[in-house]
């Protein structure tokens, strides 16, 4: 079976608290929940992307190689347009950032980091 386009496209991220991930992700980064959240699993859907946020009990986080404990250099992308505004209103809402703003050919863009160190690359792309 194959996944068609209007299906949400589903990313999972291994949590150590889905509370505080279901909190994060939908009080700053404007997901809504999809499911209700429970102490091993939850899901916050923005767009077309579906976050499966996997606490320490659930199957997907069970599932991760004993030598996988630390977060991946794989992130979500999110466009934003404009960086300078998201980036004031998330430190303002006292978040830190794991990166710098990053100019290229493409866009500015810079990285942000979950509770439980899950990246999150937000994107301005550069005017046409």
């Amino acid at each position: 079976m194959t996944t068609t386009p209007d299906e949400l496209v589903s990313v999972r991220y291994i949590v150590d608290d889905v509370a505080a991930a279901v909190h994060f992700y939908t009080s700053h980064l404007g997901f809504t929940l999809h499911t209700n959240p429970a102490p091993a699993f939850a899901d916050v859907v923005r767009g077309p992307l579906r976050l499966l946020l996997s606490g320490p009990a659930s199957s997907g986080a069970r599932a991760t190689p004993d030598d996988s404990t630390a977060p991946g250099r794989n992130r979500i992308h999110l466009i934003v347009h404009d960086l300078e505004a998201e980036i004031a209103r998330l430190r303002t809402a006292g978040l830190s950032f794991r990166s710098d703003v990053i100019a290229g050919p493409g866009g500015h863009q810079i990285l942000l980091a979950d509770p439980a160190g899950n990246l999150i690359e937000l994107f301005e792309p550069a005017s046409p």
